[in-house]
């Protein structure tokens, strides 16, 4: 996709990184888990240890 204006690839861009790029990148704050794999809750008993 092209971008005409500056705002449009900073509206873009800001897109990208709050719906891709923060929730699957993974950080050390959370165990460096992904903010999706931090919120999951374990499914299995072996997960939970």
């Amino acid at each position: 996709m092209v971008q005409q204006r500056p705002s449009e690839l900073a509206s873009g861009t800001f897109e990208w990184i709050e719906a891709f790029f923060n929730s699957t990148r993974r950080h050390s704050s959370l165990d460096y888990l992904s903010p999706i794999e931090f919120e999951t809750p374990p499914t299995s008993p072996e997960q939970a240890a």
